[in-house]
């Protein structure tokens, strides 16, 4: 895809945006099912996967891990939106790879220390490019890039979570 092709597709949206703001407000929607002994299945809305504990906290390795899962979406998500940015400013990348690596302390999630963490401590994303492109088209891409990308944004900007619980009748 070229720039023109990019700005064709997307400018009916954003033409749209401009005039009903509201338009631009899109509820994505993801859902698990318990499975058998300490698993969730979810969705991905081209295959099912099965999530599970990860061998760290007694899992058999087979499930994916949710914090895996995490990583893979930030990849995606930055992988996307620098492939975006690249075509849109007419940066050519001729092939690259997005690589994300996260901390976790496990006895955090597992209970051992309260004052162990849950969740990642640190997150780091890499790209390697290759590409003709200068130290500031790079910096600029980069820049952008991190700007446009939904996961890398609601990351560093952690929205408020509503969490309940609702019990089906006769449970």
């Amino acid at each position: 895809m070229d720039a023109n092709t990019l700005r064709a597709l997307q400018s009916p949206f954003k033409d749209r945006y401009r005039v009903e703001p509201e338009a631009a407000v899109v509820t994505l929607t993801a859902e698990g099912e318990l499975g058998e002994g300490v698993s969730c299945s979810v969705e991905t809305g081209r295959a099912l996967v099965e999530a599970g504990l990860h061998p760290a906290t007694g899992g058999d390795g087979l499930a994916a891990c949710s914090g895996d899962m995490l990583l893979q979406a930030l990849a995606a998500c930055a992988g996307v939106t620098l492939r975006a940015v690249s075509t849109s400013l007419g940066i050519t990348v001729h092939r690259g790879t997005v690589h994300v690596d996260g901390d976790l302390d496990f006895r955090g999630t597992l209970g051992v220390d309260k004052e162990a963490p849950v969740g990642f401590t640190d997150i780091r994303l890499r790209f390697d490019l290759e590409t003709d492109a200068d130290e500031e088209q790079l910096a600029t891409l980069q820049r952008l890039t991190e700007r446009y990308c939904v996961v890398y944004q609601t990351l560093l900007h952690t929205p408020p979570i509503d969490v309940s619980t609702a019990t089906a009748p006769g449970s």
